[in-house]
Protein backbone atom coordinates (compact mmCIF):
# COMPACT_ATOMS: atom_id res chain seq x y z
CA UNK A 1 0.00 0.00 0.00
CA UNK A 2 2.45 2.38 0.71
CA UNK A 3 4.32 1.47 -2.50
CA UNK A 4 1.27 2.45 -4.04
CA UNK A 5 1.41 5.88 -2.34
CA UNK A 6 4.61 6.58 -3.54
CA UNK A 7 4.38 5.87 -7.12
CA UNK A 8 1.33 7.68 -7.34
CA UNK A 9 3.15 10.63 -5.51
CA UNK A 10 5.99 10.60 -7.81
CA UNK A 11 3.58 10.51 -11.03
CA UNK A 12 1.64 13.43 -9.95
CA UNK A 13 4.94 15.25 -9.34
CA UNK A 14 6.13 14.16 -12.93
CA UNK A 15 2.87 14.77 -14.75
CA UNK A 16 2.90 18.59 -12.95
CA UNK A 17 6.63 18.98 -13.86
CA UNK A 18 5.86 17.97 -17.39
CA UNK A 19 2.84 20.46 -17.64
CA UNK A 20 4.64 23.29 -16.61
CA UNK A 21 7.27 22.99 -19.58
CA UNK A 22 3.91 24.09 -22.06
CA UNK A 23 2.96 27.10 -19.54
CA UNK A 24 3.10 30.48 -21.23
CA UNK A 25 5.97 32.26 -20.38
CA UNK A 26 6.81 35.81 -19.27
CA UNK A 27 7.18 37.73 -22.18
CA UNK A 28 8.19 41.16 -21.60
CA UNK A 29 10.37 43.80 -23.70
CA UNK A 30 14.23 42.62 -24.12
CA UNK A 31 16.57 44.93 -22.90
CA UNK A 32 20.47 44.89 -23.45
CA UNK A 33 23.15 46.42 -22.41
CA UNK A 34 23.55 48.52 -25.33
CA UNK A 35 21.14 50.14 -27.31
CA UNK A 36 23.33 51.88 -29.95
CA UNK A 37 22.72 49.53 -32.63
CA UNK A 38 18.85 48.85 -31.78
CA UNK A 39 17.98 50.67 -35.50
CA UNK A 40 20.22 49.00 -37.73
CA UNK A 41 18.78 46.42 -39.98
CA UNK A 42 18.72 42.92 -38.70
CA UNK A 43 17.44 44.16 -35.25
CA UNK A 44 14.36 41.57 -34.34
CA UNK A 45 12.54 40.85 -31.62
CA UNK A 46 12.78 39.46 -28.65
CA UNK A 47 16.28 39.60 -28.65
CA UNK A 48 16.83 43.13 -30.14
CA UNK A 49 20.21 43.70 -30.88
CA UNK A 50 22.18 40.48 -30.26
CA UNK A 51 25.74 40.61 -29.70
CA UNK A 52 27.04 37.75 -26.81
CA UNK A 53 30.60 38.06 -27.10
CA UNK A 54 30.44 41.80 -26.68
CA UNK A 55 32.52 43.13 -29.34
CA UNK A 56 30.75 46.72 -30.11
CA UNK A 57 30.55 47.34 -26.32
CA UNK A 58 32.72 50.32 -27.24
CA UNK A 59 32.29 50.83 -30.86
CA UNK A 60 31.23 53.45 -33.38
CA UNK A 61 29.37 53.42 -36.27
CA UNK A 62 32.62 52.76 -38.42
CA UNK A 63 33.73 49.60 -36.62
CA UNK A 64 29.89 48.49 -36.74
CA UNK A 65 29.45 49.04 -40.49
CA UNK A 66 32.97 47.27 -41.05
CA UNK A 67 32.23 44.27 -39.13
CA UNK A 68 28.44 43.67 -40.67
CA UNK A 69 30.76 44.22 -44.59
CA UNK A 70 33.09 41.15 -43.26
CA UNK A 71 29.89 39.07 -41.99
CA UNK A 72 28.08 39.42 -44.84
CA UNK A 73 31.40 38.71 -47.46
CA UNK A 74 32.10 35.96 -45.48
CA UNK A 75 28.37 34.39 -45.83
CA UNK A 76 29.00 35.18 -49.40
CA UNK A 77 32.14 33.27 -49.62
CA UNK A 78 30.48 30.05 -47.71
CA UNK A 79 27.80 30.03 -50.01
CA UNK A 80 30.04 29.56 -53.15
CA UNK A 81 32.03 27.07 -51.50
CA UNK A 82 29.42 24.93 -50.93
CA UNK A 83 28.64 25.02 -54.56
CA UNK A 84 32.05 23.88 -54.80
Amino acid sequence: KKQATMMKSILVATAIAGCSAFAPAQTGKATTALNAFESELGVQPPLGFFDPLGLLDEAGQKRFDRLRYVEIKHGRISMLAFLG
